[in-house]
């Protein structure tokens, strides 16, 4: 690959070098979460805003944490995995919000995903379709235990992701509409928690990396509710799944450092 950036160590899209990200990540698709999140660090300071990327860099317990934001969909955050794992993380948790699938998921819950359908098109630059796109075990586990010390309402289960916001939210209108509609109807079939944007796209690349990679989401709302005529919350508060994720980082590195 053409080095774009002459020598200088800085990766092209987030502008980051070694020894400006720590091992561990979180990763908001929203720019503007990042202050959020790192609010939960000691000494924040901000190490680049590039494009859709901006990152923040301070310590846990000792250890050095970062965040970034992706933007929205699977290529920029696959940009940004690749471009961290260059930088020396190792351990990533997305931290997003979802629109539920299954009933039980309302409007303020939290959802971890374990895996992930890949209706998106990045994780096919990396694997076949045949291959998972899979949670990190130690990370799901690290999650569940968080969400359950804080007393969150939490949904651990496959998510959906998808390249197309509206082509879930409006399927009928799309010249696809029949394909679209027919394997919404299989997901729900298959029991699937959640729709999002990024997990697969993440979890492929982490798999093709050799890291660790969750993800954790709070629920706006559940359009399978909606259409039912059920109770159906609209919840625009990411600050439950942080808490979680930010739970989940500290447990992560306690038992790490025994490792």
């Amino acid at each position: 690959m053409s080095d774009y950036t002459h020598g200088t160590g800085i990766q092209y899209h987030i502008n980051t070098k070694k020894g400006d990200v720590g091992r561990y990540v979180l990763l908001p698709g929203d720019p503007k979460r990042c202050e959020k999140i790192a609010a939960h660090f000691d000494n924040p300071r901000l190490v680049a805003d590039s494009r859709e990327y901006v990152t923040i860099t301070g310590t846990l317990d000792g250890v050095p944490v970062s965040v970034t934001s992706t933007g929205i969909g699977g290529p920029s955050a696959s940009i940004a995995m690749e471009e961290l794992f260059n930088c020396g993380a190792n351990t990533f948790i997305r931290i997003g919000t979802c629109g539920g699938i299954a009933l039980p998921v309302m409007g303020g819950d939290v959802v971890i995903a374990t895996g992930a359908i890949r209706s998106e098109g990045t994780s096919r630059e990396y694997a076949p379709i045949e291959f998972p796109a899979v949670a990190n075990t130690d990370v799901v586990n690290a999650l569940q235990e968080a969400a359950k010390q804080l007393n969150k309402r939490a949904h651990l289960g496959i998510v959906q992701c998808k390249d197309s916001f509206y082509g879930q939210h409006e399927p009928e209108s799309k010249p696809v509409s029949y394909e679209l509609l027919q394997k919404w109807s299989a997901w729900k079939r298959l029991g699937t928690v959640a729709s999002e944007m990024e997990s697969a796209a993440l979890f492929v690349v982490a798999s093709y990396l050799g890291v660790r990679c969750g993800s954790t989401f709070s629920v706006v709302g559940n359009q399978e509710r909606e259409a039912l005529g059920m109770d159906n919350p609209i919840v625009h508060n990411p600050e439950d799944a942080i808490a979680v994720a930010i739970r989940a980082i500290r447990l992560l590195i306690a038992k790490d450092s025994k490792q």
